[in-house]
């Protein structure tokens, strides 16, 4: 079932429409734009042999052939060696050549996967959005996407139903209390979308696969030109701006580099820490009505603009009152979820998923010291305010401890001094948890 899901029958039609061209009457660029690109390689390598030009472009040897051959008759490159195979033989760049790939690289110097034109960009992408909600997605899909999360029954219903409705959500509480972390999660629970990774528009080429926000599936498409992903979560915080949500060209790589409005396509965009940008919120938030309303967006390429999808979930966070953000914002983002300050048994069971994670040899004492920190004054404990982000980092901390200190088990000694180190514990001992709590509410305030 949950095969279906991530590889249903529309994925498995397009993967038969995705097969790798071999020739270029079955590729959609043209044949000069292939030349140029193979010229401008062959003039950076100096010699190079046509398997590296194949793992450079991901165009099959048989379309290389054809046009080396064709580059060969036209004096810009010459065989230096030669091989059974003709993936083994290595090419050189001739005068004219060169004079023609110099030109070019002053045009555009991008060298690296062949993109795909934007008319198959934009049909591909149509027959993947169309209908794309209400989804019905199988119970062991959301099971298994929320096995990390410790708790949050009602948050995870909430962000399951935004999901499957294709809704829009306000995520807010306590710093610490795992809003990424679990909006995150959306990108298993969505079903997985194929992207182009380089979109080619006039000759000029359009980067749209973001590594750190579009993580590959096991399976993908015979072309090597495209990429199925899961469905995409893309978030930003404080260092968001009006001229980081376009589309910008980046001269040293020759693309033009999509904003997180475009890369968030069939996914989630999450814009967290709202009101800790230099920028108003509101301002930052009008730039999406437009996108967000009509699913597309406009980008300019050398002055010429250019249709692309912009088919994502708004999630909004903040650790600050609601009220900063204007009604008609609130309303592209109608479901809320309100994330509470964990309990000690859950932050407990995360400490002990991490030190797991970590591999480490504890006992129970271990556990039950931690947890002592954060139960209340009458019940023997600390009172200290916890935070799922404390259990993280305080199993890592103790982790370097016992590393340092050249002991084999994780101790209550160990512990204890990884407590000590800790910051945010460290104040809280410190300081009444009233004016601890006013000293961090102050430092989430914008500057």
């Amino acid at each position: 079932m949950e095969t279906d899901y991530y590889h249903d029958v529309k994925m498995q039609k397009l993967f038969q429409v995705l097969e790798e061209p071999k020739a270029l009457d079955e590729i959609d660029l043209e044949k000069g734009f292939i030349q140029n690109l193979i010229l401008k390689i062959i003039n950076t390598y100096g010699n190079i042999k046509v398997q590296q030009i194949h793992e450079i472009t991901g165009l099959h040897v048989d379309i290389l052939e054809q046009c080396l051959k064709a580059m060969e008759k036209e004096d810009l490159v010459a065989q230096t060696a030669g091989g059974f195979l003709f993936a083994s033989v290595e090419y050189t760049i001739k005068k004219q050549g060169h004079l023609k790939a110099a030109k070019l690289m002053n045009e555009n110097p991008y060298m690296g996967t062949a993109p795909v034109t934007y008319d198959e960009y934009f049909k591909i992408m149509e027959v993947q959005l169309q209908g794309r909600y209400p989804i019905d997605i199988p119970h062991e899909v959301v099971e298994k996407a929320f096995r990390e999360v410790v708790g949050m029954a009602y948050p995870k219903k909430v962000l399951t139903e935004s999901a499957i409705g294709g809704k829009g959500f306000f995520i807010y509480g306590p710093p610490g209390t795992g809003k990424t972390f679990l909006t995150s999660k959306m990108s298993e629970i969505l079903p997985p979308i194929i992207i182009p990774r380089y979109i080619e528009f006039s000759g000029n080429i359009i980067q749209l696969l973001d590594p750190d926000f579009h993580k590959l599936r096991p399976e993908q498409p015979g072309d090597p030109r495209w990429a199925k992903i899961y469905a995409p979560f893309v978030f930003t915080g404080s260092e968001l701006s009006t001229e980081k949500m376009e589309t910008l060209y980046n001269p040293n790589k020759g693309v033009y580099e999509t904003s997180p409005i475009i890369k968030a396509n069939g996914g989630v965009l999450l814009l967290d820490d709202l009101g800790r940008q230099n920028e108003d919120p509101n301002v930052l938030l009008n730039r999406m009505i437009v996108p967000l309303e009509n699913k597309r967006d406009v980008i300019y390429v050398k002055g010429a603009p250019v249709i692309v999808h912009t088919h994502f979930i708004p999630a909004l966070s903040t650790n600050l009152e609601i009220t900063i953000i204007d009604e008609a914002h609130l309303r592209r983002a109608p479901l809320h979820v309100f994330l509470e300050v964990p309990s000690p048994e859950e932050i407990v069971e995360v400490f002990k998923r991490n030190l797991d994670k970590l591999k480490e040899d504890y006992d129970q004492d271990v556990l039950e010291r931690f947890r002592n920190v954060y139960i209340p004054y009458l019940d023997g404990g600390e009172n200290l305010k916890p935070t799922f982000a404390h259990a993280r980092d305080i199993a890592q901390i103790a982790q370097a401890i016992r590393i340092r200190r050249g002991e084999d088990k994780m101790t209550v000694e160990i512990l204890e001094e990884a407590l000590d180190q800790h910051i945010l514990v460290s104040m809280q001992r410190k300081y009444t948890p009233e004016l601890f709590e006013r000293i961090i509410t102050q430092g989430n305030k914008p500057h």
